[in-house]
C-alpha cells in the first residue's frame, strides 16, 4: 500500500462531507422553495429531514460529537488516537457550515493537529 494512500483517502473523505454539507444547507436549509412546501406538507419525508438537521443544528449535537471526538483523539496515544481524529474531522466540517463553528472550529483544529502529529520516539 503506497505511503500516503490514508491521507490521500482522509483528504476525499473530507471533501465529500464538506461538500454534502454546503449542498444540504444552501439546497434544503436555506432554500425558500422549501420553506413554503413544509408549511403546507410538514409530514413529507424531505421536509422531516428538514426538521431533523434543524434539532441537530440546534442542540450542537454535530460540533459537540466533534469536539468530544477531537478531545479524545488528542489525549489517546499511537494509531487509536489518529483513527479517531478522522470521524472528529468528519463530523467537524459539516458542524462549520452548519451554523455551529463556535465549537467546531476547535475540533477541526484539534482533529487536524492530530492527525499530522507524527509518532513519538523514544
Amino acid at each position: 500500500m503506497p505511503r500516503y494512500l490514508p491521507l490521500a483517502l482522509v483528504l476525499i473523505a473530507a471533501a465529500l462531507s464538506l461538500a454534502a454539507s454546503l449542498l444540504l444547507r444552501y439546497q434544503l436549509m436555506e432554500n425558500e422553495l422549501w420553506v413554503g412546501v413544509c408549511v403546507a406538507e410538514p409530514q413529507r419525508l424531505s421536509c422531516e429531514v428538514r426538521a431533523l438537521f434543524g434539532w441537530l443544528i440546534h442542540f450542537r449535537v454535530l460540533s459537540l460529537g466533534a469536539l468530544g471526538c477531537a478531545l479524545l483523539a488528542f489525549v489517546l496515544p499511537g494509531v487509536w488516537g489518529q483513527r479517531l481524529a478522522v470521524p472528529a474531522l468528519l463530523l467537524g466540517l459539516p458542524a462549520l457550515v452548519l451554523y455551529s463553528a463556535s465549537l467546531a472550529v476547535f475540533a477541526v483544529v484539534l482533529a487536524l493537529l492530530r492527525l499530522v502529529r507524527g509518532p513519538k520516539t523514544a
